[in-house]
């Protein structure tokens, strides 16, 4: 059964109903017994799942971190940029929710199709720049008069901005974004269309004294090709890689250029310190076992074989009898 998920203070409100008398729990078990019939607006299609609005979220929160450090080593002010908000809604919804005069940045992000459009309010904008011409960082709302100068200085510094960007999305897409559009009317600026379902994320900027919105509009045909990427099975599935043949050919012949050591122990003795500093030349240490016993043969520190002492060439060696038997098997 789907439904809408209550907040921790509609539950506490709804609690606090049925214990006042307020509202009866009868009627709300009719209520819920009743085929509701829900209205669906095909122009509002919701083609983004929760969970992948919800990893959206995410990757520009650390967007907002990274875009709060640049602003505040350029600006040298205090900068304060979080998200605010993170929605689908479609197109003409979005350009009518902005001023009729902005800021607005227009990117495309190789290697994905379609661009994004970065719109700053206009006193987040002013106060960016006087900081920059060497001011307090005060607005003065005159987007439509924009001169060149000023244009160019709005421009190179979002495109700068925006190249962190890069960094907030490294997990899903290798992107390079790239400003290609600077435009002040949201009239004069067609990038889908106005049915197209467009994910709008709002970040609260305060810089200074002043404040405003930025907001980053990310549609549909950019976010398709990585939108299983978005998803949290993504991160939690664990595909095994076939390893190709010449990787395994290649991995062996190098394992067997390895060194390892290789020792025959002729068996062991426990003699005490007093013992042992009285060895002289022409004592002998008796051992735990006889000549007949056979040698245990280790690589490394594991024993791995079992062993018998000779002569191959009039040169000391050992012959293998058989595997080690017993003990942990680590070595196998």
């Amino acid at each position: 059964m789907s439904g809408e998920v209550l907040s921790q203070s509609e539950i506490d409100a709804l609690l606090s109903a049925l214990s006042t008398g307020e509202m009866d729990a009868d009627e709300l078990k009719k209520e819920q017994s009743e085929k509701k019939v829900k209205v669906y607006d095909f122009k509002r299609a919701l083609r983004f799942s929760k969970d992948q609005i919800r990893s959206l979220t995410r990757i520009h929160e650390n967007f907002a971190r990274l875009l709060t450090t640049y602003f505040s080593a350029q600006l040298r002010t205090y900068v304060q940029i979080s998200v605010a908000s993170a929605d689908q809604i479609p197109y003409e919804e979005f350009i009518r929710s902005i001023p009729k005069m902005t800021i607005l940045n227009v990117f495309e992000v190789p290697p994905l199709d379609g661009r994004i459009l970065m719109e700053v309010n206009p006193n987040i904008a002013y106060a960016m720049m006087d900081r920059m011409m060497g001011g307090r960082g005060t607005s003065v709302n005159k987007v439509e008069n924009l001169t060149e100068i000023e244009t160019k200085i709005m421009s190179n510094s979002f495109e700068r901005a925006f190249d962190n960007l890069r960094e907030a999305w490294e997990t899903i897409a290798d992107i390079d974004p790239l400003l290609t559009d600077f435009e002040v009317n949201p009239q004069f600026l067609q990038m889908v269309s106005p049915n197209e379902t467009v994910v709008v994320i709002s970040l609260n900027t305060t810089i200074g004294e002043t404040s405003g919105m930025i907001n980053i509009c990310i549609p549909h045909v950019v976010l398709e090709p990585i939108i299983p990427k978005l998803s949290v099975h993504y991160w939690m599935q664990t595909d095994k890689k076939d390893r190709e043949p010449q990787e395994m050919m290649l991995l062996e012949k190098n394992i067997h250029k390895a060194d390892v050591w290789v020792k025959a122990e002729l068996g062991y003795s426990d003699i005490s310190i007093q013992d042992f500093l009285m060895l002289d030349v022409g004592d002998v240490i008796e051992l735990d076992q006889t000549i007949e016993d056979p040698l245990t043969i280790k690589v490394g520190d594991i024993p791995k074989f079992i062993g018998q002492p000779g002569k191959v060439n009039k040169k000391l060696a050992i012959q293998i009898l058989d595997t080690f038997k017993g003990g942990d098997d680590d070595g196998e």
